[in-house]
């Protein structure tokens, strides 16, 4: 799966998935442009990406802000000539009972997870539909397909995310441009970490492989469906998730 020549954009970059997603993207030899908020991580990625074989280039960028997401992937533009994979990891959790979910949490949730993904999409657009190929990944949840108590923010940015993904790559398919979205499920990342012992035990007893997933599972996936042998693939949901949900 050869992926020389080839221009990656990933949001959320700095650690977990989105970190995996680039180094191994970077090491099936993409040029990988890495964007999220912390600097100091993505300087760090960068190196890492390159001590794998690939190139990087660090972008800061707040994905809540929509001018920041437009200049941001102009400039990515600008110093690679294009973006061919686009990959929207960016995610936060703010967890409540929807009974005292407060609107900001609400808010900052939804803006993070789901709208930044539309206006990635929207500026990567025009420079695919040119070079008529393209591949958009969104990375969703098991818990947008099955719901979870205590996450209804989280569960609706994830579920709004493959309806997007279904959308634009009806939109696209034409121009040989694919729209596909990985859906994990239980993976160790810092954001699990804070769900605590208890959940992670109760977690993997309905797991059927019997195990936690690894940010490489996803990363893996990420980068199948960013290559060529992925091309008679669009409007998936790709499901990493051990067989938790099977729907």
């Amino acid at each position: 799966m050869s992926l020389s020549g080839r221009v990656a954009f990933v949001t959320g970059a700095s650690q977990g998935i989105g970190r995996a997603c680039a180094l191994k993207l970077g090491e099936k030899g993409a040029t990988v442009a890495v964007a999220a908020r912390n600097q100091e991580k993505l300087n760090e990625l960068v190196h890492e990406v390159e001590n794998v074989g690939g190139k990087a280039a660090a972008f800061a960028l707040d994905v809540t802000e929509e001018e920041q997401v437009k200049s941001t992937i102009k400039s990515a533009i600008a110093q690679f000539s294009k973006i061919d994979i686009l990959v929207n990891n960016a995610g936060i959790t703010r967890d409540q009972l929807v009974m005292r979910m407060k609107r900001g949490d609400w808010d900052a949730v939804l803006n993070t997870n789901l709208t930044s993904a539309y206006l990635c999409i929207q500026q990567v657009a025009t420079t695919m539909l040119k070079q008529r190929w393209g591949r958009i990944i969104n990375i969703t949840s098991v818990f947008g397909q099955m719901g979870q108590a205590g996450q209804a923010n989280y569960a609706a940015s994830k579920a709004g995310l493959i309806g997007l993904t279904k959308a634009v790559a009806r939109e696209l398919a034409s121009r040989n441009i694919t729209c596909n979205a990985v859906a994990p499920g239980f993976i160790e990342t810092a954001m699990t970490e804070t769900l605590g012992d208890e959940f992670r035990q109760s977690a993997i007893q309905q797991i059927p492989l019997g195990r936690v997933g690894t940010v490489d599972d996803v990363a893996s996936a990420v980068t199948f469906l960013a290559s060529d042998e992925a091309s008679y693939i669009t409007g998936h949901v790709l499901n990493v998730n051990g067989g938790l949900f099977m729907g």
